[in-house]
């Protein structure tokens, strides 16, 4: 009989715990979404900007660039 308790409190413990992962990889799934919308917009941004030949616009690509590849993101000078 005690292993039968036992038994259930592990299932119980183990369905509860499946399901507070799968609510924690829906969430990382909604964030991952909206960093790939957000991308996507600023990519939509960029791109006509960079054809120009304005210095600034080129600095501020580059920074860009660099924080895309650079988990850190870029630096602030």
């Amino acid at each position: 009989m005690k292993n039968l308790v036992r038994q259930y409190r592990g299932q119980a413990g183990l369905a509860r715990r499946v399901s507070e992962l799968e609510a924690e990889v829906q969430e990382c799934r909604s964030m991952n979404l909206r960093v790939a919308e957000l991308t996507d917009l600023v990519a939509e941004l960029l791109v006509p900007l960079a054809d120009s030949d304005d210095p600034r616009v080129l600095e501020l690509l580059e920074k860009y660039r660099a924080g895309v590849s650079d988990p850190a993101g870029p630096s602030v000078t």
